[in-house]
């Protein structure tokens, strides 16, 4: 199994980079970027089934991308990172830290859905049986515009991402997803040993229920966006940015 990834080499702590569901590295450019410019050793990754990495057909599930990121970590000396998922990325680096506490550092989720509303939840089995069907591309194209933008976000950003996400392969999409929906961030027992933090997006429906999420997870710290839709690290990453660096100025501080 082969894992393509983008490194800069630099200082403690590294950061990984964890991109959504039908993404690939790139979708973290700014941040990497960023934290290259600071001096710190800098990973991105491109999940199995996703860029430029292994596609086996099989099952994809959460953990099983979490697992990849330990065995990834221990094969090319990552030790101790900061690990940053967006959206999927995020349910994916919680994961990590519950049932891997002592790979990461730290973590970060970016408009993640770590605890689906009710609703969404309810929705997502729809969207798998229309992802399914004849009009797969179609299904894929919609549900981006309609569910993952906001009228101010970047146009052309838009028709890429959604270009990009509808390409992604079928079996990996409904997979995934189906694994997903029944996802229970807690089932790796235990709480989160490591510090963490929320990013939301600016969006009228919240990726996650996040009165549930500070109940399951008190210690996390969160915050939101202005003006941005749920590709936030790439719309405003000047705010996301900000709110990472001071996080981790917060939590460690060495």
């Amino acid at each position: 199994m082969a894992l393509f990834y983008e490194e800069v080499e630099g200082d403690d702590p590294p950061v990984l980079l964890v991109h959504g569901l039908g993404c690939d590295h790139t979708y973290f450019a700014p941040q990497f970027a960023h934290f290259a410019r600071r001096g710190h050793r800098v990973v991105a990754v491109d999940l199995r089934g996703h860029g430029k990495s292994d596609k086996p057909y099989q099952r994809y599930h959460v953990q099983l991308f979490a697992n990849d990121l330990a065995w990834m970590c221990a094969q090319i000396g990552v030790e101790k990172p900061v690990v940053i998922g967006h959206s999927m990325g995020g349910v994916i680096v919680l994961a990590l830290a519950l049932r891997y506490p002592d790979v990461p550092s730290a973590i970060v989720m970016v408009d993640a859905p770590v605890v689906r509303p009710a609703a969404a939840r309810a929705a997502m089995q729809r969207f798998i049986e229309q992802l399914r069907g004849a009009n797969y591309r179609e299904a894929m194209r919609g549900y981006v515009s309609n569910v993952l933008f906001i009228p101010t976000d970047d146009q052309e950003r838009k028709e890429r991402i959604m270009q990009e996400m509808s390409s992604a392969p079928r079996q990996v999409i409904v997979s995934t997803l189906e694994s997903e929906r029944e996802h229970d961030p807690t089932e790796a027992g235990g709480g989160l040993a490591v510090p963490g933090l929320y990013v939301a997006a600016n969006e009228p429906q919240p990726r996650s229920d996040m009165e549930r999420f500070r109940e399951m997870f008190p210690e996390v710290l969160d915050g939101k966006t202005v003006g941005s839709g749920h590709f936030c690290q790439l719309e405003v990453p000047e705010q996301v940015n900000a709110m990472i660096d001071r996080f981790l100025a917060i939590t460690l501080p060495a």
